[in-house]
């Protein structure tokens, strides 16, 4: 199959020239493997090959010799290689694009494994937003727009059915060419997968996967929400007693070391008044196709229910600028008020430039979305945070332009990095 090149592709490329080894992080089934090959020139697996997951434990420095950069894929499986790949680093005086790690699961951090600080470089790797998979124009440029240029693209031609299954198959290399229906398949074994042994692989003390399952369906009910983890475990406890509340965070940290789940911290930036700024985080997955794969749903239940899909949405328009933002060092965040006022996305950069961005599923929605903008920019500080650069609604469907009160509408299918 031929490779499709991710946004991720140069980032990768930038760190190995400035650093001695880089860990590409992300969620299996997300491409780590295939474009770290585009620029390792050997390799050895430890998911596959047991000789090298002996010689881990008896010699390590015999699965660091080899032409360079050495791909070391799922590393994690032998935490201790870390520091003895950090050790070669150092042995190789200043020497960069050494090796690159893989994996899919954060090992518990203890005294033995140094951060690595200085010697390797850590790369974020997520599901392909629609700019990646073909679905987006990318005639508009979330970089270009914080430098200062007005957007303006014509209609994409996507439909709200065509955007529920962009949800339903999911920015995973394996199934892009898939219909709706075989990517939910695949994607509810994913998830079978995940509750009964990569939960346990971390090595955690969660043994039973009907429950991990069961926190996975709530997440899913409460996706794109603020939902505590009270909710999440009144709502796994059913008509039973509620699951115990530290038990549903032993989870979600869980899934949080598998990457699956990444949700949306909240945005604490100086007020004009004295209103109270709410600091739950925002739930979501790495994609939003592992939310109707836990919940067990079809493009024709969610065409149905239009305001959970508009939750989904909200989803896939996360995945898609976290995807756009990290290689310019921006991040994500949410904000919510005591006064009930909230705005789904702040693009916030390293050098403190911010955006403020409603996501709305219809057309019709787009002056609600704007006159929350318009009030939320009114309550912010600007002589502390500075003005936002833009304020935008992002969209499911229609054209790209300026609105006259300087509001950006912004079709999800128009945007790229």
């Amino acid at each position: 199959m031929e490779y499709q090149r991710r946004v991720v592709d140069d980032e990768l490329t930038d760190l190995l020239g400035s650093t001695g080894a880089v860990v590409v992080e992300g969620p299996k089934a997300v491409g780590k493997t295939e474009t770290a090959r585009q620029r390792a020139a050997s390799e050895v697996r430890l998911d596959v090959d047991v000789n090298s997951r002996e010689l881990a434990r008896i010699d390590p420095s015999l699965l660091l010799t080899g032409p360079t950069p050495r791909l070391i894929d799922e590393w994690q499986i032998e935490p201790n290689l870390w520091n003895h790949v950090r050790r070669e680093v150092d042995s190789r005086r200043g020497l960069t694009g050494q090796f690159i790690l893989t994996g899919s699961a954060v090992p518990a951090d203890d005294a033995t494994r140094h951060t690595g600080a200085g010697r390797i470089a850590r790369l974020r790797m997520r599901p392909m937003s629609l700019y990646e998979t073909g679905h987006s124009t990318g005639d508009v440029s979330l970089s270009a727009m914080f430098a200062g240029e007005s957007p303006r693209a014509s209609d994409t031609g996507l439909t709200i059915p065509q955007i529920i299954d962009r949800v339903c198959v999911g920015g995973w290399p394996a199934f892009a060419g898939k219909s709706p229906e075989e990517a939910q398949r695949a994607m509810r074994s994913y998830l079978d997968e995940i509750a009964r042994t990569d939960i346990q692989a971390l090595g955690t003390v969660i043994r039973d996967p009907s429950k991990v399952k069961r926190v996975l369906r709530s997440i899913a009910r409460n996706v794109a929400t603020q939902a505590s983890d009270t909710t999440i475990a009144a709502d796994v406890g059913g008509s039973d007693a509620p699951l115990d509340r530290k038990t549903v965070a032993r989870f979600q940290d869980a899934l949080d070391r598998l990457m699956i789940i990444e949700d949306l911290p909240a945005w604490t930036p100086e007020l004009r008044s004295r209103i109270r700024l709410r600091t739950a985080a925002t739930r979501h997955f790495v994609d939003p196709s592992l939310a109707v794969a836990a919940l067990n749903a079809s493009p024709a239940q969610l065409l149905k229910d239009l305001n959970f899909f508009g939750l989904l949405f909200e989803s896939l328009v996360v995945r898609d600028l976290r995807v756009y933002l990290q290689k310019s060092g921006g991040r994500l965040l949410h904000y919510r008020d005591s006064e009930s006022l909230e705005v789904d996305v702040i693009l916030e950069m390293e050098d403190e430039r911010w955006a403020a961005i409603e996501v709305k599923l219809g057309i019709g929605q787009i002056d609600d979305g704007a006159k929350t903008l318009l009030k939320f920019s009114q309550k912010i500080d600007t002589t502390r945070c500075g003005e936002p650069t833009f304020l935008a609604v992002v969209t499911a469907t229609g054209s790209g332009y300026r609105r006259d009160d300087g509001v950006y509408v912004l079709p999800i299918g128009t945007l790229k990095p």
